[in-house]
C-alpha cells in the first residue's frame, strides 16, 4: 500500500488526534425575512405535504413570483426537504421561481395562448405586437390552451382573461388595472333551491330514493365519462363501493385539452347542478371527503365555486377545492391524484387504478365535471329521456365545444351521433364568412384531424375509432381552406412536447423528436409513423399514447398537403 495513502487513512480515523472543525449548519439556510412574510402567509393553516400547491400559490398570488428564499423558508415550514419544494414548484408552469442571481420576474405577466383555434386567429402576430409594445413592468408570454376558444384569440392579463384580444384591449386592461377575473352571472344556492336543486340528494339521503335507483338510472341511460375516457359511470361507481373503505372521490375539472371549455361554461352557468351530482356521487360510494381538482385558468370559475360552497348546509362530506398550476398531464387521472396530494403531477403506473388505490391510497371515484353536472337531470328525467335524444342510431345529449372557422362558435348542446356537417350548419350558424370547410378535429388536439369530405361520421364514443381518431370531450375544431392541416399538426404537437411530464422516454423525447422532423419543410413520413407507433405503444399515459394522431391522420388522409413537395 502506499504509505502516503495510508498515512492519510490513518490520520483520519476516529482518535488520531485530529483537530474538528467548527460546526456549521449544513444546506441552504433560511433567510428570516423570508422564514417571517411565509409564517405571515401561512397563517393558521395547516402545514400538510398535500397543501403544498396551496401554499405555493399564496406566495406567487401575493408577490408574483418564487424566490429561493421562499421555497427554503416554505420548505422550513411544512418540515420538507428544500428539494421536494423545488421540483413540485418547477413542474409546474404557473409559478415563476426565481433562482439566486436571477432578476426579478416583472409584477405583471401578460399570457397569450398559441394553442390551435388562438392561433388560427392570429395569436402569434398578438405575441410578438404584446412583446415590443407592452413596456417596462410587463412581461409578455405564450401560454397553452386556457380554455377560452370560442373567443380567441385570448389573452390573460394577471389572472383576468381579455376575449377577442387586441393589443389595444390587453394594454388597456394592463393600464387600467384589470388583472382578476370577474364571475359572469349564474344561477346561485338560493335560485337553485327555488327550482327544486338538492332535492333528489335529500330524497337519497333520507332513504326515499334508495343507491340502486340511482345507479340502475346511470346504467339504464348509459352515461359515460365525458371527459374523454367515456367510461361507464354506473359501473365506475359499483367498482368503487365495491371496494373496502374508507373511499374519497375526486373531481377532474382540469380540461386542459385545445378546444375544450364544455367544463367552465357549466361551472360559470349553474354550478349547483354540478355540486349536487357530486355530492350523490359522495353518498354513493361513501366518500368521507371530496377532492375539487379546478384548473388554475379558471379563476371566476374558481370564486364561484368557493362562494357557493360555503352556502351548502354541513351535513355531508368534507369538500376540499384544490386549485392546479398549469400542467395538462393533471387532466390524466392519475397525475391528478398525485397533484392533489401536493406532488408533481406524474402519471401512475397501472394496476392498481384509482379506484382500488387512489388518492391517499384509498379507492377513490373521479369523474368529470360534466358527467356529474348530468347526474341530477338523468335521475329526475328517467333514463328513457336521455336515451330517446340522439341521431344517426346514437342516444344520449353530447356538449360539444365548437371553435374555429365557424359562424358562431361556443357550447353546442346537441344529440349525440350528430354529424360535423349538421353541428355546423345547425347549431353555429354554418361557416364564418369567406371560409368554406376544409378540415376538422373532432375530439380535440388528441383526437385526430379529418378531412371535410368526411362529414357524415356521427360524432359520438365508438364510431371515430376505426379511422384512427376518437370523440373524447368532443373538442369540435373546424378548420377552413385558409389553414393549413400540417401546421395545425404542427401546433398541436408542439403542444404535447410542452406539456409532457418527462417521465417516460417514448413521450418526453419522442413529441421533442416529432416537432423536429415536422418543422421540415418535407416530412420523412415513413419515420413520423415509425415514431408515432412507438409513442403509441410504450407511453406511460394517454399523452403520449395519443400525441401523434393528428400528425397520422394528416399524413393518411390529406395527401394533397404533400404533393408539390420534392421528395
Amino acid at each position: 500500500m502506499n504509505q502516503d495513502v495510508h498515512k492519510v487513512r490513518t490520520f483520519e480515523h476516529p482518535g488520531e488526534g485530529r483537530r474538528r472543525a467548527k460546526a456549521t449548519p449544513k444546506g441552504r439556510q433560511v433567510d428570516p425575512v423570508a422564514a417571517e412574510e411565509v409564517k405571515q402567509l401561512l397563517g393558521d393553516r395547516p402545514r400538510r405535504r398535500d397543501l403544498l400547491i396551496e401554499h405555493l400559490h399564496l406566495i406567487q398570488d401575493t408577490y408574483k413570483q418564487i424566490s429561493a428564499a421562499h421555497l427554503a423558508a416554505l420548505a422550513e415550514a411544512m418540515r420538507l426537504s428544500f428539494a421536494e419544494v423545488f421540483e413540485t414548484a418547477t413542474f409546474y408552469a404557473h409559478f415563476d421561481v426565481v433562482k439566486e442571481g436571477e432578476p426579478d420576474i416583472p409584477p405583471l405577466t401578460i399570457r397569450v395562448c398559441d394553442s390551435l383555434t388562438c392561433a388560427m386567429l392570429g395569436a402569434e402576430t398578438l405575441l410578438a405586437d404584446l412583446q415590443s409594445k407592452s413596456g417596462p413592468g410587463i412581461r409578455v408570454v405564450r401560454a397553452p390552451c386556457v380554455g377560452r376558444c370560442d373567443t380567441a384569440p385570448a389573452a390573460e392579463v394577471g389572472h383576468n382573461f381579455v376575449d377577442h384580444a387586441t393589443v389595444a384591449n390587453v394594454l388597456a386592461a394592463a393600464k387600467a388595472g384589470e388583472t382578476h377575473a370577474h364571475p359572469p352571472a349564474y344561477i346561485d344556492y338560493a335560485a337553485y333551491i327555488a327550482d327544486g336543486g338538492y332535492k333528489l340528494l335529500r330524497r337519497l339521503r333520507s332513504g326515499e330514493t334508495s343507491k340502486e335507483d340511482v345507479l340502475k338510472a346511470l346504467d339504464d341511460a348509459s352515461l359515460r365519462g365525458l371527459g374523454g375516457a367515456g367510461f361507464p359511470t354506473g359501473r365506475k361507481w359499483r367498482a368503487v363501493l365495491g371496494e373496502p373503505g374508507p373511499r374519497l372521490m375526486a373531481v377532474n375539472g382540469d380540461e386542459g385539452e385545445p378546444g375544450t371549455f364544455k367544463d367552465r361554461y357549466y361551472l360559470e352557468r349553474d354550478p349547483h347542478r354540478f355540486l349536487e351530482g357530486t355530492l350523490i356521487g359522495a353518498h354513493i360510494v361513501e366518500a368521507s371527503d371530496v377532492y375539487i381538482y379546478l384548473r388554475d385558468e379558471y379563476p371566476a370559475a374558481r370564486e364561484i365555486l368557493e362562494r357557493e360552497l360555503a352556502k351548502l348546509p354541513p351535513d355531508g362530506p368534507v369538500l376540499h377545492m384544490r386549485r392546479g398550476a398549469g400542467a395538462y398531464i393533471c387532466g390524466e387521472e392519475s397525475s391528478l391524484l398525485e397533484s392533489i396530494e401536493g406532488k408533481r403531477g406524474l402519471p401512475r403506473h397501472k394496476p392498481p387504478y384509482p379506484f382500488q388505490v387512489g388518492l391517499f391510497g384509498q379507492p377513490t371515484l373521479i369523474n368529470n365535471v360534466e358527467t356529474l353536472w348530468w347526474v341530477r337531470d338523468l335521475v329526475e328525467k328517467g333514463a328513457a329521456w336521455w336515451t330517446a335524444q340522439g341521431r344517426n342510431g346514437r342516444h344520449g345529449l353530447r356538449s360539444y365545444s365548437v371553435s374555429g372557422r365557424v359562424k358562431n362558435p361556443g357550447v353546442k348542446l346537441a344529440p349525440a351521433g350528430v354529424t360535423v356537417r349538421q353541428l355546423i350548419d345547425e347549431f353555429c350558424g354554418g361557416m364564418a364568412d369567406g371560409h368554406s370547410f376544409y378540415a376538422y378535429l373532432p375530439g380535440g388536439a388528441s383526437g385526430g384531424i379529418l378531412p371535410a369530405s368526411m362529414d357524415d361520421i356521427p360524432l359520438d364514443f365508438g364510431t371515430l375509432e376505426k379511422y384512427g381518431c376518437f370523440i373524447g370531450s368532443a373538442a369540435i375544431v373546424i378548420l377552413s381552406q385558409q389553414d393549413s392541416v400540417r401546421g395545425a399538426a404542427l401546433n398541436l404537437m408542439r403542444f404535447f412536447e410542452d406539456e409532457s411530464c418527462g417521465q417516460c422516454t417514448p413521450c418526453r423525447v419522442g413529441t421533442e423528436k416529432a416537432v423536429k422532423l415536422m418543422e421540415r419543410p418535407v416530412w420523412n413520413q415513413q419515420l413520423l409513423e415509425q415514431l408515432g407507433q412507438a409513442m403509441r405503444d410504450a407511453s406511460i399515459c394517454g399523452l403520449g399514447q395519443a400525441a401523434s394522431n393528428p400528425l397520422t391522420s394528416v399524413i393518411k388522409y390529406f395527401p394533397d398537403e404533400f404533393k408539390d413537395a420534392a421528395e
